[in-house]
């Protein structure tokens, strides 16, 4: 199960509705608890996109790395530095992915 990310509006939401249910503990909270239920619902949906969307762009950064070695090394000598530098490109793209995620 995927960790939540919740919006600000978020946030403010549950503070307001967890403060609310409170202040009426001994009464009838099941519409603060399905709205909370709601929002969480809804958070842990945004937090599992995010993960598939992640691995989706780490996979493509080191597939990018893998074709950029494979290029370098069948460039010719004079195309060599161009390829080089593409190759470079590429593993900087992999640790901005990778950073991203921490």
């Amino acid at each position: 199960m995927a960790e939540r990310i919740y919006t600000t509006a978020e946030k403010a939401r549950r503070a307001r509705l967890l403060a609310k249910g409170a202040k009426n503990a001994y009464g009838d909270t099941a519409a603060i608890d399905r709205e909370l239920d709601r929002i969480d619902a809804v958070a842990e949906d945004r937090a599992q996109r995010e993960a598939i969307a992640y691995q989706r762009e780490l996979s493509a950064a080191k597939d990018a790395v893998a074709t950029a070695r494979v290029r370098e090394r069948a460039a010719s000598h004079q195309e060599r530095g161009a390829a080089r530098q593409a190759r470079k490109d590429a593993e900087k793209r992999l640790r901005a992915v990778e950073h991203a995620r921490r």
